[in-house]
C-alpha cells in the first residue's frame, strides 16, 4: 500500500478521534481543541495524500475511491455533529450532504458508463470554505467579529456547494443520456 492511501486511511481513522473529542467534555475545555487540531490534521491529509499521489504517479483505484469517500465521512461527520450542538443549521447540512449524495450518485453512473469524473476547482473550493467554516464552528470564539465570519463562511460554502453541484452537472450532461 503507498503513501496516499496509508495517508487516505488515517484521515478515515481520524474521525472517531476527531468525532469523540468534539461531542465530549473529556479534557474540558482542552477538548474542542483537540478536535480542531485532529480535523485540521485530517483535512491536510486530504491535500497531501492528493498532491503526493499526482506528483509521484501513485494513483490507484482504491485511492480513487476511498479519497472522495473519506473527505465526504470527515466533512459530514463534522456537520452532523455541529447541527447536534446547535452549531450549524440543519438546512444548511442537508444541502451540503445532499450535493454530497448527488454527486457521488453521478459518479457512479459515469463510471457505469466508462467515464472518470475528476474533482473540479469549484468543488476544491467549496471544500477548503467548508473545512474552514467547520472549524470556525468547531472553536466558537462566540464574538461578534467571529459570528459574522462563521455565517460568512457558511453562505460562502453553501453558495459553492450549489455551484459547484451545477457545474458537475452541465459538464457532464451527457453521462445521464441513455447509451453513453
Amino acid at each position: 500500500m503507498n503513501l496516499p492511501n496509508k495517508l487516505t486511511i488515517l484521515r478515515t481513522l481520524m474521525i472517531p478521534v476527531f468525532l469523540f473529542f468534539l461531542m465530549t467534555n473529556v479534557v474540558g475545555p482542552y477538548s474542542k481543541w483537540i478536535a480542531v487540531i485532529v480535523f485540521i490534521v485530517a483535512s491536510l491529509t486530504d491535500f497531501l495524500d492528493g498532491h503526493i499521489a499526482r506528483k509521484y504517479n501513485m494513483v490507484t483505484n482504491f485511492g480513487k475511491f476511498m479519497d472522495p469517500l473519506a473527505d465526504k465521512l470527515l466533512v459530514c461527520s463534522a456537520m452532523i455533529a455541529l447541527v447536534g450542538m446547535h452549531r450549524l443549521s440543519s438546512v444548511v447540512a442537508i444541502i451540503i450532504i445532499a450535493r454530497e449524495f448527488i454527486i457521488s450518485g453521478f459518479r457512479l453512473v459515469a463510471s457505469d458508463n466508462g467515464v472518470v469524473i475528476a474533482a473540479s476547482y469549484w468543488g476544491k473550493f467549496k471544500t477548503n470554505f467548508q473545512m474552514f467554516m467547520i472549524i470556525m464552528l468547531i472553536i466558537d470564539l462566540g464574538t461578534k467579529t467571529a459570528v459574522i465570519i462563521e455565517n460568512i463562511l457558511i453562505v460562502i460554502a453553501v453558495a459553492l456547494t450549489i455551484i459547484s453541484l451545477i457545474d458537475y452537472l452541465v459538464k457532464n450532461k451527457q453521462v445521464l443520456s441513455e447509451g453513453k
